[in-house]
């Protein structure tokens, strides 16, 4: 399968929300919290790569359903879950202050577009 861990993806979020400690919550585009435009995820390096920064992945688990990737990034703790059919992803970014809830999808890299610039992963509330 594509999204079983064995190839690296390209993953974009499309859908962002803001939720702060109290509750309150505001649906964003991804790039308006400084979110990337694209992610990628190299499963064998274990880490995902953005324009500034790669950042590694920590914790890994997976089933036939889904894949979860965990780390922390700049205080954030972070998980990203890909679902193993098609590729749907949903992102979570967690801190004492609030969360960044984001979802997108991911699609198999092939290894020249893979190598090109990536997007941001500065995450700015």
């Amino acid at each position: 399968s594509d999204f079983d861990g064995s190839k690296r993806l390209i993953c974009a979020p499309v859908i962002a929300m803001d939720c702060l400690s109290d509750g309150k919550c505001s649906r964003e585009l991804p790039a308006e919290i400084g979110a990337p435009a694209f992610m990628r995820i190299d499963f064998a390096k274990k880490v995902v790569v953005g324009q500034k920064r790669t950042t590694p992945i920590m914790h890994s688990d997976k089933s036939d359903q889904q894949l979860v990737l965990q780390g922390v990034e700049m205080g954030l703790a972070w998980t990203i879950v890909i679902d193993t059919t098609d590729g749907a992803m949903m992102v979570s970014m967690v801190d004492s202050a609030g969360a960044y809830v984001l979802s997108g999808s991911c699609t198999p890299a092939i290894p020249a577009i893979f190598v090109q610039a990536a997007a941001s992963v500065v995450i700015s509330r």
